[in-house]
């Protein structure tokens, strides 16, 4: 197999998706217009944004013995995403999500990890699961002990790791010594020690700031763009594309898909950032 094969260890979530005019406040009850199930995880949708941005996606995760595990399979195998690493938990839910999204496309979420906190670290050592593989996509949505697993068996084997850093939280020094390229959103960075996002200068200020921990960097601030370090230390700031938001919910995971799928093909980072910030606007303006 040619190695650009992109490996996703992460979560699988069955989201049901609330839609209403807006989001409630504490111990308010909103009305809403409508709910439907929808595939998620940051791990999965992750995976799914590869394949669709031309990439060939393999995931390794875990879901439970009930109709969400078998929905999330299914969605899984129809995005062009290789499911064979996807372990089955008896007696465990699958990991699931509440999401409410208001009239102008913000949402907010809770959810409930499930089978996902089970994945077996040994799972990763299986020599089948790497095969072709050349980028490894991280997120934290999984216990820190499989994502330092999936690193130490990625460092191994000379295959480049990708950690989207959300939802935020502290990173373990042996961690953050195995990521080649960290991904995290103005919130996150800042939850990560750097001064507060809010322009695309404090963006990359933030982002050469985190690039003393990281060899690359991307900080992406919404509409208004994205910042990064690369190699070298070579800047770059990249304003976001304007478009029509229908809803935000999954640009992130699509901006990462398309990132991945351009670094494997040896794109520069400054541009698969571009590439990337495209795909996302794509994403929600209702295009993709």
């Amino acid at each position: 197999m040619t190695a650009q094969t992109i490996l996703t260890v992460g979560s699988l979530h069955y989201d049901i998706m609330v839609e209403a005019d807006h989001l409630p406040r504490r111990d308010e009850t909103a009305v809403g217009t409508r709910w439907y199930p929808k595939f998620g995880g940051k791990g999965g949708n992750q995976a799914v944004a590869v394949a669709k941005a031309g990439g060939i996606s393999r995931m390794c995760g875990a879901v439970g013995t009930d109709d969400f595990g078998t929905f999330l399979r299914q969605k899984l195998r129809a995005g062009g995403v290789e499911d064979g690493s996807i372990a089955t938990i008896p007696g465990t839910g699958s990991g699931m999500s509440v999401a409410i999204m208001d009239r102008d496309g913000d949402y907010a979420a809770t959810i409930v990890s499930g089978a996902n906190l089970l994945i077996d670290p040994a799972a990763l050592a299986e020599e089948l699961l790497w095969d072709g593989v050349c980028l490894l996509i991280l997120q934290n949505e999984v216990p820190e002990a499989i994502n330092l697993a999936a690193c130490r068996q990625a460092r191994a084997r000379g295959v480049r790791t990708l950690l989207n850093a959300a939802p935020a939280r502290n990173l373990s020094p042996d961690l953050t010594a195995l990521i080649d390229i960290l991904v995290v959103n103005a919130v996150e960075a800042e939850m990560m020690g750097t001064d507060q996002v809010s322009c695309l200068p404090s963006a990359a200020e933030a982002a050469k700031r985190l690039a003393d921990r990281f060899e690359a960097v991307i900080v992406t601030a919404g509409a208004l763009g994205l910042a990064g370090v690369g190699a070298n230390d070579a800047a770059f700031s990249i304003p976001a594309e304007r478009v029509r938001v229908v809803s935000s919910h999954g640009a992130g995971d699509a901006f990462i898909g398309a990132l991945a799928a351009a670094t494997v093909l040896g794109v520069p980072l400054a541009e698969a950032a571009r590439r990337a910030s495209h795909a996302a606007a794509r994403h929600v303006s209702g295009g993709l």
